[in-house]
C-alpha cells in the first residue's frame, strides 16, 4: 500500500494564463487613440478668427466693446489665440480706420492698454446725455492740487499746501474719493503720507504714461524751494 503525499484539504490553484504578446501593443494603441481624440477635441475648441465675418478686426471690436478698462495687447492676443504682433497691427489698423471714417468713437492706447472712447468732438452731446445737463467737473482748487501732485509725485500734503498757499485737506479727500490720486507710502524723515496719481488719472486724461504730461514742470518751484517754503510754513 503506497504512501500518499497529498495534504488533506489542499486545493490546486491554476496558474494565471500568460499575457498575450500583443496585449501591450493593444493598450498602447488605445492610449494613442485617446490622445488623438483629445487633440481633436482641443482643435475644435480653438478659435479660428478667420471664420468670423470681420476676421481679427471684428473679434477685437467685440471684446473691446465689453471691457470697462483698458486691456493690453497681450491679454487680447491670449483671448483670441493670436500672435501679439498680429493683434497690435490689427489694433493700429482699427484706430487708423476710425479716424479715416470720421466715426463718433476712436480706439486709443491709454494706461498701458487699449480701449474704445467717444471722440472728443462729440463731448457736448455725450455730456448732455450722461449728466443730463448737470456739470460734474473738478473745481479750480481740485485741478490745481491735482496738477501739483501729478508733477511732483510722490509728494506730501504739506508740500502741496505750500505750493498752493492754502489748506488742501478737503481737496485731497475729494481727489482720493474720485480715484484720481492714491497713497504712495510715507516720507522717511517726516513720516508724512505721500500721494501720487493713479492709472485712472491717466485713463481720464487719455495719457499712456506720466511722460506724456504737458511740459508744465518748469513753471513750478524746484524741490529745494518747496522744502524751504514747507519749512517756513512750519516755523
Amino acid at each position: 500500500m503506497s504512501e500518499s503525499h497529498e495534504h488533506p484539504g489542499a486545493v490546486d490553484v491554476p496558474e494565471a494564463p500568460p499575457t498575450p504578446a500583443g496585449s501591450e501593443a493593444a493598450e498602447a494603441a488605445d492610449a494613442a487613440d485617446a490622445a488623438e481624440a483629445a487633440d481633436a477635441s482641443q482643435e475644435q475648441l480653438a478659435l479660428d478668427v478667420a471664420e468670423f465675418p470681420g476676421g481679427i478686426h471684428g473679434a477685437l471690436e467685440a471684446v473691446l466693446m465689453v471691457v470697462d478698462e483698458p486691456v493690453t495687447a497681450v491679454a487680447l492676443a491670449t483671448a483670441l489665440e493670436q500672435p501679439v504682433a498680429d493683434v497690435e497691427a490689427a489694433l493700429a489698423e482699427l484706430e487708423e480706420g476710425y479716424v479715416e471714417q470720421r466715426r463718433g468713437f476712436t480706439l486709443r492706447p491709454v494706461g498701458g492698454g487699449w480701449r474704445i472712447y467717444s471722440r472728443h468732438e462729440y463731448a457736448p452731446v455725450v455730456e448732455r446725455f450722461v449728466l443730463d445737463g448737470q456739470q460734474a467737473r473738478l473745481t479750480q482748487a481740485s485741478l490745481e492740487t491735482l496738477a501739483v501732485i501729478a508733477y511732483r509725485q510722490p509728494v506730501s500734503r504739506s508740500r502741496v499746501a505750500a505750493v498752493r498757499g492754502v489748506n488742501v485737506d478737503g481737496v485731497i479727500r475729494t481727489l482720493l474719493s474720485r480715484g484720481l490720486i492714491e497713497e504712495r507710502g510715507h516720507d522717511e524723515e517726516s513720516t508724512a503720507i505721500l500721494y501720487g496719481t493713479t492709472s485712472y488719472f491717466l485713463e481720464r486724461l487719455g495719457l499712456q504714461s506720466l511722460d506724456d504730461l504737458p511740459a508744465l514742470a518748469p513753471y513750478l518751484p524746484e524741490v529745494d524751494v518747496l522744502d524751504e517754503i514747507a519749512e517756513g510754513g512750519h516755523a
